[in-house]
């Protein structure tokens, strides 16, 4: 089963007001209408979850930067499919970070995950009807995998200066 809940919002649920870069956000998951709504709060706006709650978390929210990363979902996606045959650890942790990233912009799809082994599988389509791919499930934290994605982009910005876009 598969459940779709969207990123963290930018104003508070209670006060309108955007949350602010760098500060503790409040996120309650909520079902209204037979479907899952995630819900934002600055830390002046909690006032505890509301009644019905399904889920309740603390976050800090993602400074500008870190919101507003920019890429080439075309170039990112062919480095993504050029890299299906590297075995290089290394390569694999930028396949990885690569799949996460097409994800969260819906380039990708999860089909499915296996296991084989000790060995954990993304199972993953093009959402414009490209091929099926397996990528190695690497359950990076969340901090290394947006160090991972900054790190991306500073090399595809340098890639583009330097060389044109191709």
């Amino acid at each position: 089963m598969e459940y779709q809940v969207k990123p963290l919002g930018k104003v508070c649920t209670a006060t309108g007001k955007p949350l602010v870069p760098g500060s503790l956000c409040h996120s309650v998951l909520i079902e209204k209408h037979g479907e899952f709504q995630r819900l934002d709060y600055s830390a002046e706006g909690w006032q505890g979850p509301p009644a019905g709650a399904l889920g309740v978390w603390k976050c800090q929210v993602p400074g500008r930067l870190e919101t507003n990363l920019q890429f080439d979902l075309n170039a990112l996606y062919r480095q993504f499919e050029e890299s299906a045959e590297d075995t290089n650890f290394l390569q694999l942790r930028i396949r990885y970070v690569i799949a996460i990233l097409l994800l969260s912009k819906r380039r990708l799809q999860l089909d499915d995950t296996k296991r084989d082994g000790d060995t954990d599988y993304l199972l993953l389509s093009g959402t414009r009807g490209e091929g099926k791919y397996e990528v190695i499930d690497l359950k990076l934290p969340a901090d290394e995998i947006k160090l991972l994605q900054k790190e991306l982009l500073e090399s595809q910005q340098w890639d583009e200066e330097e060389f044109g876009d191709e």
